[in-house]
């Protein structure tokens, strides 16, 4: 499947009240719409992902999975401020006819649903049967749900919250400064921060699994060793991996995104009022060694969305765990869409 753009050729308004002379939204299409337009699955994508949901959710996204383009219309959007396709800092700006790099404005979670919002309108879509977003794809789809929810039927939410905690706004903020370290990352020029994106790729590994994660993979069988040992080459790996595919002005954008996450911001309530909003029915997922985004963040989820289905899964693979346990997941979800 080859992945589309869509061109939004007026001004895009962002909640800092910066606006982008234009839009662009990459987004992959799966499947097709149906007659009546009642079989919509809308993923929305994490931190470093891309809008081709089948390839990096190939487990629980494909033929014979709880969600199979054989019956469903699956549309996945690239994410406002990210470096594949859509709207971001290697987007030329049309003032200069040059990209944006480090000048492109500080988007927020609401900023990307609006986005979302203007895509789906384009699709002539009216109502998205499913919403399902993991990690930050859960900020959007709770978002998104507030703001449509006569549009949005129901929610499928992994290893998410309602707010952004403390805890990883601080490993953010500890990200940003590994960036800002790197005395290229506010350069004009694609390799801008590569060094500094690679040491914050580090810092979110080690909140992505977590201890039990390590001693079992990366344990070194030779007691005699006092360096090059497998956890340090992981990192390195890992770090080598994502400066190949992936930008360091868009990282840090990003993340500065995440923080913005507060669904109560504006709406004159707490967080408990916001989610009693949510009427759609709701299916929740936590994952039992989750360090990033522990389960005790789904756990309120459940409590205070009034149509909340809690389930948590018994896993060792931390917060990437709403990535690697698709078989649970496929069984969780395919049960509670019956």
């Amino acid at each position: 499947m080859t992945v589309h753009n869509f061109h939004h050729k007026q001004p895009f308004s962002l909640e800092s009240g910066a606006v982008l002379p234009e839009l662009h939204v990459a987004y992959h299409t799966y499947g097709t719409l149906n007659p009546a337009g009642s079989n919509v699955v809308w993923i929305c994508h994490a931190l470093t992902a891309n809008s081709d949901v089948m390839d990096w959710w190939k487990g629980l996204i494909g033929p014979g999975q709880a969600i199979d383009p054989a019956k469903d219309f699956i549309v996945c959007a690239n994410i406002l401020g990210s470096c594949y396709g859509t709207s971001g800092p290697l987007s030329n700006n049309p003032a200069t006819g040059q990209p944006y790099f480090h000048s492109f404005p500080k988007v927020t979670i609401r900023d990307m649903v609006s986005a979302h919002v203007l895509l789906r309108k384009h699709l002539g879509i009216q109502q998205v049967k499913l919403l399902l977003g993991g990690s930050m794809g859960g900020y959007q789809a709770l978002e998104w749900a507030l703001l449509e929810p006569a549009v949005i039927q129901r929610l499928g939410l992994l290893c998410t919250g309602a707010s952004e905690s403390p805890w990883s706004i601080a490993i953010h903020t500890a990200q940003r400064l590994a960036i800002e370290a790197d005395n290229t990352w506010q350069d004009d020029h694609y390799a801008a921060g590569a060094k500094g994106l690679k040491a914050a790729r580090a810092i979110g590994m080690l909140t992505y699994r977590n201890y039990q994660t390590f001693v079992r993979t990366q344990s070194d069988p030779d007691n005699e060793k006092t360096d090059h040992f497998r956890a340090s080459s992981y990192i390195e790996y890992q770090g080598d991996k994502l400066v190949k595919r992936f930008n360091a002005q868009s990282y840090w954008v990003l993340s500065k995104a995440m923080d913005s996450h507060n669904i109560s911001r504006g709406r004159h309530t707490d967080l408990a009022g916001a989610l009693a909003l949510i009427s759609q029915p709701a299916l929740i997922v936590g994952i039992t060694s989750d360090i990033l985004c522990p389960p005790e963040e789904q756990l309120f989820l459940s409590q205070h969305i009034p149509q909340a289905t809690y389930h948590e899964i018994d896993s060792t693979y931390g917060h990437d765990g709403f990535l690697i346990e698709f078989e649970k997941i496929n069984r969780i979800l395919g049960d509670w869409m019956c």
